[in-house]
């Protein structure tokens, strides 16, 4: 019956990546099928932390969280939760020998999200998205290398900028949500109320350079995740392309969204290319 549950767990980790996040769901389901549980049972893991320090307003989060970082702490010694993501994740976690430095950095920038509203300097930024993103991109390039240090050790800085582009893009894309709802501002030294043109322009172009050191490592990623990668990569793209036509009064007032249709233009371009081996 415990392979069942492990079933169970497994399922739960996918339901919760494809009811999350339909962009990010796309994307794997192009990863090769050897590898694509793996990236969910992360995903799942990440998504349930944070809805913890996100959403669960009616509760005490810092118990919520404090009793979620005990239970993972004793899955990854003992190879078992009974909270099924949790489960999941550990059995990705041994399979692939994460870093626990990774999983450590993730929770300290969670913890941060508990109480901490601002961003006043350039290295408490730096060190937020380190935790919150660059470690989950390279969590998940341990899957694509199949745990090879010398691949992983290669592509990690093109990892770690990828990760930094897709979250500063949700920084701006969530910009009047995190303020509104959480008080929160994540960009260093951006006063809400004072964000303009200029300073919509310094964040896009700092998120450019992101992706452009990123886009060298996608090209050497293995074929397992090449496309899957590459796909969610342009969607990002598309989506600061949207924002940069966006008049920074409404990104302050409204999330900017990037159609599904667009999503599937993205998908299509996205394979061609790849089959066309101009990747």
């Amino acid at each position: 019956m415990k392979d069942l549950f492990d079933k169970v767990s497994l399922e739960c980790s996918r339901n919760v990546t494809n009811s999350y996040s339909t962009s990010f769901s796309l994307a794997t389901k192009m990863l090769s099928k050897n590898i694509r549980q793996d990236i969910y049972n992360i995903y799942g893991f990440v998504r349930l932390a944070d809805e913890i320090v996100d959403t669960f307003h009616d509760f005490d989060k810092k118990i919520l969280l404090d009793r979620f970082i005990d239970e993972l702490d004793y899955s990854l010694k003992n190879n078992i939760s009974t909270n099924p993501i949790l489960n999941s994740f550990q059995f990705t976690v041994n399979k692939y020998k994460i870093d626990y430095e990774l999983i450590d950095a993730f929770l300290t920038s969670m913890k941060m999200d508990l109480k901490k509203v601002k961003y006043s300097t350039e290295k408490e930024y730096k060190d937020y998205i380190y935790g919150s993103a660059d470690v989950v991109g390279l969590m998940c390039l341990k899957v694509f290398v199949g745990g090879n240090k010398e691949t992983y050790n290669r592509l990690k800085p093109s990892a770690m900028s990828l990760g930094s582009a897709f979250q500063k893009v949700n920084f701006l894309r969530d910009l009047n949500a995190d303020y509104s709802l959480l008080n929160r501002t994540y960009f260093p030294n951006l006063d809400f109320n004072e964000f303009d043109d200029d300073a919509k322009m310094l964040i896009m172009n700092d998120i450019e350079e992101d992706f452009r050191k990123a886009l060298k490592g996608i090209y050497e990623l293995p074929n397992n995740s090449k496309f899957g990668v590459y796909a969610a990569y342009k969607y990002y793209k598309r989506l600061l392309k949207k924002l940069k036509k966006t008049s920074y009064l409404k990104i302050k007032n409204q999330r900017v969204r990037v159609p599904n249709y667009q999503k599937v233009d993205v998908l299509a371009r996205s394979y061609v290319r790849y089959r066309l081996n101009i990747l």
